[in-house]
This record gives C-alpha cells, sequence and structure tokens, in this order.
C-alpha cells in the first residue's frame, strides 16, 4: 500500500504558481515552475528562491551533545563555534556513507543536525541508537521548521531589503537566529548551488508569509522561484555530491574523495573509526576509482549507471549526468579507475545506449564563482 506524499507548508503556494510537482523522497515538491534552463541561469546572474522543507532537522541539546556527535559522526563537532556549521558525515561501522549532513550548532549545548529528506528518518535512528551512554538528547524536529532558501548573487541584496540582521558579519557555514520580513529565522549562509545564498529556518506558519515578502523583495534583482531540477544541475556544476549517486553506503568518504571530512586526530572513539582508517591508507595506495568530471564533445546527454569506457572496456560508472546550462555542453561526475582519472586524459567516452561517446576527464568543480 503506498502512502501519500507529505505536502509542505507552500504545498498550495506552488500549485497556484504552476509548479510542476513531483514525489521527492516522499514529499509532493516542486520540480520546476516554468523553464528549468531559465531557473538555473536565475540562480547563476542574479536569484533564485527554493523550498526546501522536506529536508530533515535533528536538534540534539544536553551536557555532552558535542561529545556524542563528535562520537555518532565522522567530524569533531566539539570545535564547531557557537552560530557556525559544519558539513560532516554519518557513517556505518564498515564505513559505508549513512548520509552527508550540516550540523549548526545553536547554543552552548543545542545542535541541529540536517540529514537529506530521504534519509532523515535513517539519520534519526542511528542517532537515536548511538545516544545510549551520553548526558544528551536526540529530537525529531522534522515538523518544527519550513526551509527557505534565497541563492544567487543578488541575495545579499534582497536579504538586506527585509532584514537588519547581521549579514554583511555572517561568514559562509554560519548561521544566527534574527528577524526576516517580521518572522524569526534561524538565518544560515549555506547553499547547494554554488552560488552566495542564505537557507532559512522558519516555523512552518510563518512560511508563506516569509516566501511572499522574498518575492516582492527580489523582483527588482530578478529573483524567480525554482524548483528541483535547477538545483540539481546547479549543484552538479559546483561538483556538489548528492546521496544515493555520488554517496552511498557502498562507498566510505574516502572513496568518495571526501576523506577531509574525517578528523581521526579528535578526542575519543567514534562510529566507523577502523574501517576508515583502512579506507584512508587504501585511497593513499590503490585507490580503486576516483570522483571526476566528463565533459561531453557532442550533444548527447550522460544519465547515472552508464558506462564510462576506454579501450573497448568498462573503467568506471556515471553517477550524476545532466545538460549544463553555463557550460552550454552535457557533463557527468563519474567514478573510474584511477589510472583514468587524471585530468586530459584521452580515450574516455561514455557508452550511451551502445554508442561510445567521447567525453574529456576534467577536475571537479565544472563551475566555482567569483568571489
Amino acid at each position: 500500500m503506498s502512502t501519500a506524499p507529505r505536502l509542505t507548508a507552500l504545498d498550495a503556494l506552488h500549485r497556484s504558481l504552476g509548479a510542476t510537482m513531483t514525489d521527492f523522497a516522499g514529499w509532493d515538491m516542486p520540480l520546476r515552475y516554468a523553464s528549468e534552463r531559465e531557473e538555473h541561469n536565475a540562480v547563476r546572474t542574479r536569484a533564485g528562491l527554493f523550498d526546501l522543507s522536506h529536508m530533515g532537522e535533528i536538534t540534539v541539546t544536553g551536557p555532552e551533545a558535542a561529545a556524542f556527535l563528535s562520537y555518532a559522526l565522522v567530524g569533531n563537532i566539539a570545535t564547531v563555534g557557537n552560530g557556525r556549521a559544519r558539513y560532516t558525515m554519518i557513517v556505518q561501522e564498515d564505513g559505508g556513507i549513512v548520509d552527508d549532513l550540516i550540523v549548526y550548532r545553536l547554543g552552548e549545548t543545542e545542535y541541529m543536525v540536517v540529514a537529506n529528506a530521504g534519509n532523515a528518518q535513517i539519520v534519526l535512528d542511528a542517532l537515536t541508537e548511538r545516544v545510549g551512554g551520553f548526558d544528551a538528547e536526540v529530537r525529531d524536529d522534522r515538523d518544527a521548521y519550513a526551509l527557505l532558501a534565497v541563492q544567487g548573487p543578488e541575495s545579499p541584496a534582497i536579504m538586506k531589503a527585509v532584514t537588519d540582521a547581521d549579514l554583511d558579519g555572517l561568514k559562509y557555514y554560519a548561521g544566527l537566529p534574527g528577524t526576516v520580513a517580521g518572522v524569526p529565522a534561524l538565518i544560515a549562509r549555506t547553499g547547494y548551488t554554488g552560488e552566495d545564498g542564505f537557507e532559512l529556518f522558519v516555523a512552518p506558519e510563518h512560511a508563506e508569509a516569509l516566501w511572499q515578502a522574498l518575492t516582492e523583495a527580489g523582483a527588482p534583482h530578478g529573483l524567480i522561484p525554482c524548483g528541483l531540477s535547477c538545483r540539481d544541475t546547479l549543484r552538479l556544476e559546483a561538483g556538489m555530491p548528492l546521496y544515493g549517486h555520488e554517496l552511498t553506503t557502498a562507498l566510505t568518504p574516502f572513496d568518495a574523495g571526501l576523506g577531509r571530512v574525517v578528523k581521526f586526530e579528535k578526542e575519543g572513539d567514534f562510529i566507523g573509526r577502523e574501517a576508515l582508517k583502512a579506507a584512508a591508507e587504501r585511497a593513499e595506495t590503490a585507490p580503486p576509482r576516483k570522483l571526476v568530471g566528463l565533459i561531453a564533445e557532442g550533444r548527447r546527454v550522460p544519465r547515472a549507471g552508464f558506462p564510462v569506457v576506454a579501450d573497448g572496456k568498462v573503467i568506471g560508472e556515471v553517477t550524476s549526468g545532466a545538460p549544463s546550462p553555463t557550460l552550454g555542453k552535457p557533463i557527468a561526475m563519474a567514478y573510474v579507475d584511477a589510472a583514468f582519472a587524471a585530468p586530459g586524459t584521452e580515450g574516455v567516452g561514455v557508452d550511451i545506449r551502445g554508442t561510445h561517446e567521447p567525453y574529456e576527464v576534467v577536475a571537479l568543480p565544472f563551475y566555482k564563482r567569483q568571489k
């Protein structure tokens, strides 16, 4: 028996704007409002407004909250300053990635863990299971928040029109409590587009008023509503991994080229430490495959699961692929055998329905914004 998808607080508003809706991780979410390319380009050159209320917020409080999170996750949460955020991961005992996360430190003994929508329950269950023995509490706060994001080069100007919070002093990967258009919010300088931007955590009952206020403030700056489709091409151009594609339980952070998030030097033990030490050594000496960027020489678009080939042999697999509005060519991320991972390696192609289409191997990301 299938269950109906969950609705965000902005569901009626999305429909009134003519959004094409899709079931994403059990939520009914806007895929696009009009043109995916137009939405993508708006974020790259002006600004876009997203509903991200499907993300999973989990609050961790208590005197040993930091020690617990450092044990449960691969990062050193004890060193996260008040009002700062950190990108990290939660792994299995064998080092396989359960999810990638952002952890915000909201107070002396209060943290918010933000999980991907499809993994939120799994992460909640894992944290609840791991908290035993720590003076800390894990709380499911998924229903307590709606999440809106303003992304793009015009986002600071738009936000300054609706808040007197110190945005200039708000660094990347930091958050501060404030009021936005009269609505209490956690204002975070984070995002998943490769652009400057803000994510706004608010009570669901305030989401519609905030969306409307941001739409009005953004109109002179060319802001438009944006769906999940352009969010995917934006993050792909920025070389940002997506769980279920570049990150899975079959891969460790070191396999994914993200070993930097694992902090072996932190105090105490943590879940997956021994397996990750072995994975770190393998990655140094004989990495099986590496994550690379691929740019098409032709027009055919690669998709997740397509084989990467060289000399008539399969040497890897595409994890994400799409037309790149910014580059004007199809692009992909793929795991390939280490011998073929160097940028400029010749003779690499993607098997697209039986035809080996030529691709250029490049370093990630494909796109980096001008600071």
